[in-house]
């Protein structure tokens, strides 16, 4: 009634006024103005309502940014009714114009740079971030992406667009485990070990969250939870099954961190099923785990479609419909849907699967997520809307773009200091399927920048008074058209050196794809060797007797024996976004000294591999691998030589709630100023079923030729957590251990100390 009688109260003030023109128009023109006063007071009667509208919602009280964020949520939710809840309750959610609350949608993405929204900064891909082994400089790259996702979102709303990969909610990053070089999507992943996973992921959280007190400047996802990495043809009806070690020990940790540590706003749960449960209605990773266990009371949503993937004809066939899935998946705390299988909620309601109430706790935490990004705040009280558009793309977001992809280039091999080039070379000749392809350079979930260098452009660049000869040479694969490498041969055998720029491409590998050729599935691999074409077709480049240097971009680990046997000099260049052929360039004629570390072990064959769809660890990693692989985790090598020093520990004996500090000297011994990975781990001499070793700390260092720098660990009691079958948790256990540190997991590369943890 308040609301009525406010609305009258109006209405009689606006049809004084039409009284008071009809007199004026009367008096002055003396004319007959009913006809035109009716029509004027329709008109002011629409703009009153149209006013009235607008002053009505300003006076409700979610509306008011000086009350408690839950008094505010709580007059939102009782104004809305069940078919309006259910709506909110899907990534494209509806406006309710009644309340003057815009059109939503929740799916947008940032897996290395704002993407698929038009123009932005393409930074590398996520594996090649990965291989930065800089947390800092990761830090600061997604602080870029936040930053150019606020000036674009806000943007957009000054357009009035509120469609899909315009909003503040990114569904990133990506922490599942790469356990087996065959899965497409391992490239979006920060690689196979589960503290570089975290470690990175955190400063992802980190960059797009922001550090207001008040508002996030964006939220970050974790996903896909859990148990999720491959294959991509079957995952909407795979049934992931791993021990509560294996659970604990890698598929969960990078989770557990960014929820407890990096305070996530937002939880995918992933497509397949695990225990027989999907993974979006599993009562134990959800409820037991995520809410309970680690106090989760964030959003959980569903990957898209998943919802569906319970109820539809040959998928995970949990549920006859989608209603009686809907409500399961509500009931578990899956919050939000991508998708569209939440309609069925409506049924669900009626036919009393699940309350209204039950709706309600989903949409408070969403709720809560829009108010906490100041979605119904005036732009003035958010800090984040005042950051200018010209930030996209902008110099200093280029120059990030272009440092990271420096820094993930990892030096594979390099007989007899073949690299770095001078630049003082007469004819250099670049061949392969990569080294003019552009958007092979920004990956997957990509953006799309202003401009792209790619790898024959950064070399033209560098040098630009050599003779730069360029030449296709083959496909990535084998086509129907034969491929001529006789020809091609001939036509760079006079060069100085030829760089053959191959590997694979995110058009092959990547998510649930229809791709169908030798080699791949579906956006998988079958095997891990280099595509025929390109082997025959480098082969045949050595075979002219002039250095070679192969360029690999890829997004995963290739088994490069012939390449490592008779290859000159090889660089893993990823998938490094828009300025990875200037980084390439650095790399190869000395301007820059190669640092990035693997963080996927690159194996011989798949024949080191279990089978794919097995998701226990035995045989896999580094941390779990006997056999010797081709590159180690960890594994990359310099233009100068580094050795470590000096190393002690705070103690050699501790309890185990006590940390211990590891200290050494890194001297770099070389020639040339150069980054060094200091990398260190634990292995456990006394838990025969724990890792063969796994990594607890890492810190890249800049150190000058000739000159030593003294780098300090502290090591807190959780780095030397083991599973307990006894108790089925994680916990410090009594016993011998060795702390290892060096520059890569190879146990040459490492040296280590005795510590005794007592209770």
């Amino acid at each position: 009634m308040k609301n009525h009688l406010i609305f009258d109260a109006d209405v009689l003030e606006w049809y004084s006024f039409a009284g008071f023109m009809n007199t004026v128009f009367h008096r002055l023109y003396r004319i007959d103005v009913n006809m035109k006063m009716k029509q004027f007071a329709f008109a002011a009667l629409a703009l009153c309502l149209t006013t009235a509208c607008s002053e009505k919602t300003a006076d409700y009280p979610f509306r008011n940014p000086d009350l408690p964020l839950e008094e505010r949520i709580d007059n939102l939710l009782g104004l809305l009714t069940p078919e309006e809840k259910i709506g909110q309750m899907m990534n494209t959610t509806p406006a309710i114009e009644r309340l003057d609350i815009p059109e939503y949608d929740w799916w947008n993405e940032a897996l290395h740079g704002v993407a698929r929204a038009g123009r932005a900064t393409v930074f590398p891909q996520s594996i090649a971030m990965a291989a930065t082994f800089d947390e800092e400089a990761l830090l600061k790259t997604f602080t870029m992406v936040s930053d150019e996702a606020r000036a674009k979102y806000h943007q957009y709303q000054r357009d009035g667009e509120y469609d899909r990969y315009k909003g503040l909610t990114f569904w990133t990053p990506n922490i599942n485990i790469f356990r087996d070089p065959r899965w497409g999507r391992g490239m979006e992943t920060y690689g196979e070990d589960p503290f570089l996973t975290e470690r990175m992921g955190l400063s992802v959280v980190r960059g797009l969250q922001g550090d207001d007190p008040n508002y996030f400047k964006t939220h970050a996802c974790a996903k896909h939870y859990a148990v999720h990495s491959g294959p991509e043809w079957n995952r909407h009806e795979f049934n992931a099954e791993a021990t509560p070690r294996d659970l604990w020990t890698t598929y969960l940790p990078a989770f557990e961190a960014l929820v407890t540590k990096g305070d996530v706003q937002e939880v995918m749960c992933a497509y397949n099923r695990f225990e027989d449960a999907p993974c979006c209605n599993s009562d134990k990773l959800l409820i037991d785990i995520l809410r309970n266990t680690w106090g989760y009371d964030e959003i959980i949503l569903s990957d898209c479609g998943a919802i569906d993937d319970f109820w539809r004809e040959g998928r995970h066939g949990t549920h006859p419909d989608a209603a009686s899935a809907s409500a399961d998946a509500v009931l578990t705390g899956t919050d939000l849907e991508c998708g569209s299988s939440y309609n069925a909620l409506k049924e669900a309601l009626e036919s009393g699967k699940i309350t209204e109430a039950d709706l309600d706790v989903s949409l408070r935490r969403l709720f809560r997520g829009r108010f906490e990004l100041g979605m119904f705040d005036p732009d003035d009280r958010v800090p984040y809307a005042q950051i200018p558009y010209n930030v996209v793309e902008s110099p200093e977001h280029v120059a990030q773009s272009l440092e990271m992809a420096r820094k993930s280039i990892v030096l594979l091999k390099n007989k007899d200091h073949t690299l770095p080039l001078s630049k003082e070379i007469k004819k250099i000749a670049v061949v392969g399927p990569n080294a003019a392809d552009s958007t092979m350079l920004w990956a997957n979930y990509n953006g799309f920048p202003s401009q792209t260098v790619t790898i024959l452009e950064g070399i033209r660049w560098k040098v630009p008074d050599a003779e730069v000869v360029y030449e296709l040479g083959c496909d990535h694969v084998d086509v129907s058209t034969p491929t001529d490498y006789a020809a091609t041969a001939a036509k760079v055998k006079d060069a100085d050196v030829i760089v053959f720029v191959g590997g694979i491409s995110p058009r092959l590998e990547g998510e649930e794809m229809p791709v169908e050729t030798d080699g791949f599935r579906k956006g998988d691999r079958t095997n891990i060797e280099v595509p025929k074409v390109q082997k025959e077709m480098i082969q045949t480049l050595k075979a002219t007797g002039k250095p070679v240097v192969h360029v690999v971009c890829t997004g995963s680990a290739l088994a490069l024996n012939w390449e490592d046997a008779h290859i000159d000099a090889i660089l893993n260049a990823w998938y490094g976004g828009q300025e990875a052929g200037t980084a390439v360039a650095d790399v190869l004629f000395g301007d820059y000294n190669p640092a990035g570390r693997l963080p996927v072990t690159f194996y011989k064959s798949i024949d080191q591999l279990p089978d794919f769809q097995d998701y226990g660890m035995a045989g896999r990693t580094y941390r779990y691998m006997t056999q010797e692989p081709l590159y180690p985790f960890g594994y990359g090598l310099s233009y100068t030589t580094f050795a470590y020093r000096n190393a002690k520990l705070s103690q050699e004996a501790v309890t185990k709630d006590q940390p211990v500090t590891l200290t050494f000297d890194i001297a770099n011994t070389g020639s040339t100023d150069g980054d060094e990975v200091a990398q260190v781990y634990i292995k456990y001499p006394d838990l025969p079923k724990e890792p063969v070793k796994a990594l607890k700390a890492f810190k890249r260092i800049h150190v000058k030729a000739g000159e030593t720098q003294q780098v300090t660990f502290q090591l807190e009691p959780k780095a030397f957590q083991s599973f307990d079958d006894q108790t089925q948790t994680m916990a410090v256990r009594p016993g011998n251990y060795l702390v290892m540190y060096g520059g890569s997991s190879a146990d040459k590369a490492l040296q280590s100390l005795p510590v005794r943890i007592n209770e």
